[in-house]
Order: C-alpha cells, then sequence, then structure tokens
C-alpha cells in the first residue's frame, strides 16, 4: 500500500491481514509458514499465495517461538577479541568465512558478538538460547576449567566447541593437533642446529596455548636443546613485536623463534631488521596458520599451515549435526604441517645460512 507524499506511514502487514486475505485463521497461518502439518495442501497453498501478494513474512523470532522444536534460522559465536584487533586477526578471518561457507548452504545466518571475559559470553549466550535468537553456538578459544562449560551444559544450548576435547566437557569438539604440530617445528630447527628456540605465545589462559607450551618444553628437553621460554601475549602485532625485542635482548637469545599467529611473526621479522639482524642467516623464524600474510614479506616467512578456512567449516557441520540431534562425535581436523619458506634456515654456528636441500 502506498501514501501521498507528507501522509501517514503504510501501515505493517500482519499475520492478521494474511489470515484475512486467506478466509483461514491466525493459527492456520502459523501452520503453513512454519510448514507443520495441520493444513491441506490447497489451503497452505492458499495461504502462501496471500502472503506473498501482500509481502508479508513471518520474523525470525515469531518462528523461533512457534512451538515447532525446529531450529530458528541463525547460530551464534562470541569470541574476546577486541574489535580492532579482531580485524587484523586473519585466522579469525578465514575461520568465520568456513562458518559462513556452510550457513549459505543452510540459508542461515551468523549473529557475532566481540566480548573481554568470560562471564559476559556466558550472559549473552543464555540470552540469545532462552529468547530463542539461536539454535546453537560455535565456542571458541576454550580455558583449562572454562566456566563458560557447566554453565551452557546446564541451560542445554546445542553447542560444538573449538578446542581439545578434554577441554570440552559433554560438548562434542573439533581440533587441531597442536602438540604435534609444535614437535614437528622444533625437530626441524633442532636438525637445522638450533639449539636456543623460543616462542611467542599466546594467552596462557587458553587450552591450546597451554598444549603447545608444554609440547615445546618436552620436545626440547627430549633432544636435549636449552630450555626453552615462551613468552606470552594477546597475540596482537604490538605485544608479538615487544616479546621479540625482550628474547633478543636476553643475555642468551633465541637463534630461532615460533610465533603463535601469523600477525606477531609479521611483527617478529620488522623487530630483527630493527635490532640489525639478519633472517634466516642469524635468526629463524616460523609462523602458525599461513595466511597470505606470510607470502608478503621479505623473505618469505615458514609457517606451521593448516586449513583454517576448512577448519571453520567442519566446526559449523558439526554444529548442525547437534541443532539436527544427530549426536556427532568429537573429532580433529587436519592437523598443522611446517611449509619451510626463507625465514628459517641452518643455525649460523653449523654453517653456511641456507635453507635446507
Amino acid at each position: 500500500m502506498t501514501t501521498a507524499p507528507g501522509g501517514p506511514a503504510p501501515r505493517r502487514v500482519t499475520i492478521k491481514d494474511v489470515a484475512a486475505r486467506a478466509g483461514v485463521s491466525i493459527g492456520a497461518v502459523s501452520l503453513a509458514a512454519n510448514n507443520r502439518p495441520g493444513v491441506s495442501d490447497t489451503t497452505r497453498a492458499r495461504i502462501l499465495a496471500a502472503a506473498a501478494d501482500l509481502g508479508w513474512q513471518p520474523s525470525q523470532a515469531a518462528k523461533a517461538l512457534s512451538g515447532t522444536g525446529g531450529r530458528t534460522d541463525t547460530i551464534g559465536l562470541v569470541i574476546a577479541r577486541p574489535a580492532r584487533q579482531l580485524g587484523l586477526e586473519p585466522f579469525y578471518m578465514e575461520f568465520i568465512s568456513g562458518i559462513e561457507s556452510i550457513l549459505e548452504e543452510q540459508s542461515c545466518s551468523l549473529l557475532l558478538h566481540l566480548v573481554r571475559d568470560t562471564e559476559r559470553e556466558i550472559d549473552i549466550q543464555r540470552e540469545w538460547w532462552q529468547s530463542r535468537r539461536i539454535s546453537g553456538s560455535i565456542l571458541v578459544d576454550l580455558q583449562d576449567d572454562d566456566p563458560r562449560i557447566p554453565a551452557l551444559e546446564r541451560i542445554g544450548l546445542p553447542a560444538v566447541a573449538v578446542g581439545h576435547p578434554h577441554l570440552a566437557g559433554t560438548f562434542p569438539s573439533v581440533w587441531t593437533d597442536d602438540a604435534a604440530a609444535i614437535e614437528e617445528a622444533v625437530r626441524y630447527l633442532a636438525a637445522l642446529g638450533h639449539r636456543r628456540i623460543c616462542r611467542v605465545g599466546g594467552n596462557p589462559h587458553l587450552g591450546h596455548t597451554a598444549i603447545r607450551t608444554a609440547a615445546l618444553e618436552a620436545t626440547t628437553r627430549e633432544l636435549g636443546l636449552d630450555d626453552a621460554r615462551s613468552v606470552p601475549t594477546d597475540y596482537s602485532g604490538e605485544q608479538g613485536a615487544r616479546a621479540t625485542r625482550t628474547l633478543l635482548a636476553s643475555p642468551n637469545p633465541p637463534t630461532a623463534i615460533i610465533y603463535d599467529n601469523d600477525i606477531m611473526a609479521v611483527a617478529g621479522l620488522s623487530v630483527a631488521a630493527e635490532m640489525g639482524l639478519s633472517v634466516p642467516a642469524d635468526l629463524s623464524l616460523i609462523a602458525w596458520d599461513d595466511s597470505q600474510l606470510c607470502q608478503l614479506t621479505h623473505p618469505t616467512l615458514s609457517a606451521m599451515s593448516h586449513d583454517v578456512f576448512g577448519f571453520g567449516a567442519e566446526a559449523a557441520r558439526r554444529l548442525f549435526a547437534v541443532i539436527d540431534r544427530a549426536t556427532p562425535a568429537s573429532g580433529p581436523a587436519p592437523r598443522p604441517v611446517l611449509v619451510p619458506r626463507g625465514s628459517s634456515a641452518r643455525a649460523a654456528s653449523t654453517g653456511r645460512a641456507d635453507a635446507p636441500p
């Protein structure tokens, strides 16, 4: 319906208007719109035609409150990161893109919220679920004794946890084998003659950070290397640069550094140049995730590479299986594998600083 300029705004078409046009009850319109049994095919077609004529569609909230026991068209994702930092973080951009690829197949959307702490996330997830704004959520950045797990189990939230099963409680999980990836990186660097291997890590409270730290310490100890040091950060380039300076200014600076993401490795490369060190002649660097950033630097960055897009897609697939009551088992995603490039080479004390054949 249109109005003359300056006239009253057009009235919103309601379910009552559709019922009147089709000559049925409001309940019949709700059944037809939500594809529920209880109306004949002829009546359903008449109702849908009336809705199309009037330009009416049921709201997502109305669908969720229809009592069908089915799912809404939205899933949730809460991430504890500052908005500006998230925009610079290649991992989450790729991970969310993978989720979105599955949502597109399912004709669903993503409700994303950024928070500062897990207590706030619990409040948000509880509100989303109890108001039926979402069908389920993907939980990320799991911690040891994560308070989200029991809190969200209690309210019956359908969810998939991105993290090792020992962190996920009763939720099905999908994870990468970070311990095996760290071991591969350390053994590679040790084979190049590096004995002082350090790491610029992430938040020490996160489960995958603790797994990587333990694997670094265990592997260097097994190989008889110098004690490894991990410096915690918030994953930002600024803290990655600060941690690199701290390590390189220490009495026994490392000859190789492993980073917990790509953006910190790029920052570390700049710090090495700032301090007059040549990469890889004086210092070898290994990034983590292997986004396009790793191939845009000079030298290009060696990296622990994995399919982050596929990781996000797999988390979304498992969540839809949970929502559809298929109870999927937990399972690992393909683990990161080492991709050597120009930033890693033989330790200077072992001979010529060039990449291995």
